[in-house]
This record gives structure tokens, sequence and C-alpha cells, in this order.
């Protein structure tokens, strides 16, 4: 059996602006093995986003191959592709998408809920993530009753509630101060030792950068690995 969690290879994207064909991605290859920490940097606008959305079948290539945990994913039905999205991987953004309605609690026991396990188990296993991140007091609260940083610990608690084989993070301290953003960081590469979950951030924060195994520059197109 592999640690492989996601493979890309050969991969391209084009958006189309009305005449325009602009090439974004040129043929990317990456692999990502369970446990590893990796770091995407690179210019605004030169594709890292769209890399970690194709990356986690957000997107769809336009040419290349990914592979999630073994299954290629050109193919599969929206249907399939979120059950094997949900299974394997977990999403952390610059904004944390937690939902207004529902409690800190409820929002970690969402992805649980989403695949039909138990609302009992679901939030059992979302008490025991708020005391992972040391938000137990705050679990009955609202996103809009907590802080920047209380917000982005619930919305890492949400990607990992499943043990995902792999965390995507798109700029997943951008919108916080430094120290909450040094505390987010260390709380990820933490929870990355801890339950060998393989961390893929994108950043421009070369602090955060200098902390993984893999540096990788996206640059014309292309993917470069500096380290």
């Amino acid at each position: 059996m592999t640690d492989l969690v996601i493979t890309a290879t050969g991969l391209v994207k084009t958006f189309h602006q009305g005449k325009l064909d602009v090439p974004v991605l040129k043929g990317i290859d990456i692999s990502i093995a369970r446990g590893e920490t990796h770091a995407i940097v690179g210019a605004s606008g030169a594709g890292k986003s769209t890399l970690m959305h194709l990356l986690g079948g957000l997107d769809h290539a336009t040419a290349g191959e990914v592979t999630i945990a073994g299954q290629p994913i050109s193919g599969l039905s929206e249907k399939k592709l979120g059950q094997l999205r949900n299974r394997h991987l977990g999403f952390i953004y610059q904004f944390h998408h937690l939902l207004p309605e529902f409690s800190a609690r409820e929002n970690i026991a969402m992805p649980l809920l989403v695949r039909r396990q138990a609302s009992e188990s679901a939030l059992a296993s979302a008490d025991k993530w708020l005391a992972r991140v040391g938000l137990e007091d705050r679990a009955n609260h609202k996103p809009g009753e907590l802080s920047g940083g209380e917000r982005q610990r619930i919305a890492l608690a949400r990607a990992l509630v499943t043990d995902p084989d792999c965390l995507l993070a798109d700029e997943p301290t951008g919108n916080l101060d430094s120290q909450t953003a040094a505390n987010m960081l260390d709380l990820m590469m933490n929870l990355n030792r801890e339950v060998k979950t393989a961390l893929v951030v994108v950043t421009h924060d070369l602090n955060i950068a200098g902390q993984m195994q893999y540096q990788w520059l996206m640059e014309d197109g292309k993917l470069k690995c500096e380290r």
C-alpha cells in the first residue's frame, strides 16, 4: 500500500476569456505522501490557488491527471468526487467559511454529518477536536461571537475531524495578525506531527514556507522544487 495521497501528472489549466486562451498551469507534476509538509509560494496571480483547487478536486484540469488516494479523478461523477474528498482531504482557506447559523461544535461536526454519521457520534468527535484546538469553552458560540483566530482554529478542526490523509491550506494565516498567525502555524505543525496528515500550504509568508519539508515555487505556469 502506497503512502501517496495526491499525485498530479502533466497538469494543465487554461482559462478562456472571450476569444483569448489564458494558460495558467503549463504541465505540473507533484506527489504528496502522508505525513509530508509542502509549501507552494509565488507571486499573486501565479496560479497557486488554481493548483490547490485542482489537487483537491474542486476544479477540473484542461489536461493531465490528478490522483487522490490512488483514484484518478477525471471522469468521476460529482457525487463520487465529493465522497472521495470527504474521505481523504481536508480544506482550510484564508477566510474560515464557517456556517454562521451553527455553533462552533456543529460546524466542526458538519463533514461527518454530510457522510451520514450519527449525530451523537459526529458531535462527540467535534468535542474531541474542540479540545485539541483549545476551544472547549467556545463550543456553543456561533462564528460571529468568535475572534478571527478562534474562527480559523474552528475551521482547522472542521478540516481535520474526518481524519483526512491530506490537509490543503490556502493562505490559512493571511487574514490574521502576526502573533495569531504564528500560533495557528504551530497548531497545524503539531497536528501534522501527531496525526501524520500531509500538509500542503499556499502562502506568501516565507517564514511559514521555511518550516515545510518541501518548498515549491510557482512561476510562469511551472512548479519548481526549491528544497
